[in-house]
């Protein structure tokens, strides 16, 4: 028997090999995210959305591409829970389109001025109070899960309205180009922003949490995290547009 023939045939031996050994990581992850999600989710739900993405891993997966299995693995975990969080989203339609009409206003603004926007000015440009631009802030962060490993993918994305033919960061673990930029954008935050989602990401605190450390209420940590991930939004969908 030849050596292809002989891999074919130990191939599903070797996929179940994969999911027993990495069922674990599976209830790990959802564990962890769990505890940012309202309490309607139910952690039995993330796990069985889980062992999906981990089974989708141990077919799809390419040792030659650099990546060890269980980064790969844990990324398509991830993201299959969040597909299934997606599925079942409590946030209100408009609430996703609201998030998307701050984050066009954002790169308007910072594409004209070659700066940072600030609130004020996010605010006038959507003709509106800075309340009522704060309520759009509380509203989106409530009911946004993020993951920066799921910046590239799904309705909401990082690369939200962007060409079909752009890589999804599941799709292109490897690209270098992209993980770089994803870096630079984050790094190139208004110096609270970055703190914010220094200390939720890096440092897992949460937002009560964030809030002691920089002596503001948990509310406009919140707000401040949720103007984070938008102006990332947006700052992603020019580069990418631009390239």
């Amino acid at each position: 028997m030849s050596g292809i023939a002989i891999y074919a045939a130990n191939r599903p031996r070797l996929h179940e090999d994969l999911v027993e050994q990495h069922a674990p990581l599976v209830k790990r992850i959802a564990c962890h995210l769990i505890n940012r999600l309202p309490a309607s989710v139910q952690l039995e739900d993330l796990i069985q959305a889980g062992m999906i993405g981990l089974l989708e891993a141990s077919r799809n997966y390419d040792k030659t591409q650099g990546a060890s299995f269980e980064t790969y693995a844990g990324i398509r975990i991830r993201g299959s829970m969040l597909d299934e969080i997606r599925k079942n989203d409590w946030a209100p339609r408009s609430v996703h389109r609201k998030a998307r009409m701050v984050a066009e206003a954002v790169r308007e603004i910072e594409n004209d001025r070659g700066r940072d926007a600030r609130d004020v000015e996010i605010a006038e440009s959507l003709e509106m109070s800075l309340e009522d631009y704060y309520k759009i802030l509380q509203d989106n962060s409530y009911h946004k899960v993020l993951s920066f490993e799921d910046m590239g993918t799904g309705e909401d994305s990082m690369l939200d309205n962007m060409s079909d033919n752009t890589p999804g960061i599941v799709d292109g673990l490897q690209n270098e180009d992209v993980q770089r930029v994803v870096s630079e954008a984050i790094a190139s935050l208004p110096e609270r922003e970055r703190l914010v989602m220094a200390l939720y990401y890096d440092e897992e605190l949460n937002l009560r949490e964030i809030g002691a450390i920089m002596g503001v209420s948990e509310s406009r940590v919140s707000q401040i995290h949720s103007q984070a991930v938008i102006r990332l939004q947006a700052r992603m969908a020019s580069r990418f547009k631009d390239a």
